[in-house]
């Protein structure tokens, strides 16, 4: 596997921006190559629309056959641990699929956090403690606030190893989504109501299918 795969082609855009392609390639990342029908059971869909949604992804380079393996059902993998595509593009084709695509990566990660809040009540206190709800409003240049993204992927990327290699693992751990947003406000922008929220266990308090520049680096939506 490798570190990306970017998309500079519009129809591959459009392609991506489909709820179950990017759950079944985030499943593909986080747990390794599946048939279809096991990527089904994982994700309640049904057989053939795995299989159909997955060769959709081949077609892109998203996802490949696994080499060497006999039998009719044969399991896929992803190429990449990241997806990139530019968002800063002149070109209004290709600005207007990465804004669909970022859409539904948006509605992504907003059922993500929506599914935490509603088993949150039972999950173990250590982990109510670690999950986190957060935001700030600080005054960055356009390249500062480019280097505080690199910052944060950077320390993300200090545990990136434990993904493709289960043995390294510590006991105890689980996959944890860090989600990641930078919104550049206009200057005459009312300020959000919620900025500055933070929303943490008193635990912390004493004391989460990434951005970096120009592209925008889905691993697991």
């Amino acid at each position: 596997m490798t570190d990306q795969v970017e998309l500079t082609d519009p129809r591959a855009l459009r392609a991506y921006a489909h709820p179950i392609r990017l759950t079944l390639l985030g499943l593909l990342r986080r747990e390794g190559p599946l048939t279809a029908t096991q990527a089904a059971a994982a994700t309640g869909e049904s057989v053939a629309s795995c299989s159909f949604h997955l060769r959709q992804l081949a077609r892109y380079g998203l996802v490949e056959e696994v080499p060497g393996v006999r039998g009719r059902a044969k399991p896929w993998r992803a190429t990449a641990r990241y997806t990139s595509w530019p968002s800063d593009s002149d070109d209004p084709e290709l600005a207007a699929a990465a804004t669909a695509l970022e859409r539904t990566v948006l509605d992504q990660y907003h059922r993500t956090a929506a599914a935490w809040l509603e088993r949150r009540a039972r999950e173990p206190v250590a982990w109510r403690r670690a999950g986190q709800l957060s935001d700030h409003l600080v005054y960055l240049t356009a390249e500062e606030t480019r280097e505080v993204s690199r910052r944060i992927a950077a320390i993300v990327e200090e545990f990136a190893h434990r993904s493709a290699d289960p043995d390294r693992r510590p006991e105890g751990s689980r996959p944890v989504h860090l989600i990641h947003l930078v919104v550049p406000r206009t200057p005459a922008e009312p300020e959000a109501p919620a900025a500055g929220t933070r929303a943490r266990s008193r635990a912390m308090s004493d004391g989460p299918d990434a951005t970096a520049g120009r592209e925008n680096r889905a691993a697991a939506p």
